[in-house]
């Protein structure tokens, strides 16, 4: 299973951008897809995160702000993340977890590469 991220980039405060993962690979199901996020000098923490059954949840600090979504279709998940602010500058990861690869289950987290959301005037 590969993840690859995309839609980071340089924005101003108060602006938007669009994330999206799609994972790659022999898979049947994937439990759990989302995003993650580790500034400089700081833990990876949990942005969002989004069940196949539909479930979300959000870090405090994004809830309102941030939306995650999910294609299962086509294995990926999206984080539109509006109102951005200095503090959501970041490298963003995307996860995914539980996957069921040829009727096999992964109890595993995945990674994708980061991408850079840098949010300064």
């Amino acid at each position: 299973v590969q993840l690859q991220a995309s839609g980071g980039g340089l924005v101003q405060p108060g602006g938007s951008l669009t994330l999206s993962c799609a994972a790659t690979g022999d898979i049947d199901l994937i439990n759990v897809m989302g995003w993650y996020r580790q500034a400089p000098g700081k833990q990876r923490e949990m942005v969002a995160v989004h069940t196949r059954t539909g479930s979300t949840n959000y870090e405090d600090s994004v809830k309102g702000r941030f939306t995650v979504s999910r294609d299962s279709a086509k294995n990926t998940v999206y984080l539109q993340m509006n109102s951005l602010t200095s503090g959501d500058t970041a490298v963003y990861y995307c996860a995914a977890n539980g996957v069921t690869s040829m009727g096999r289950f992964y109890n595993r987290q995945y990674w994708g590469q980061g991408t850079q959301v840098t949010v300064s005037s």
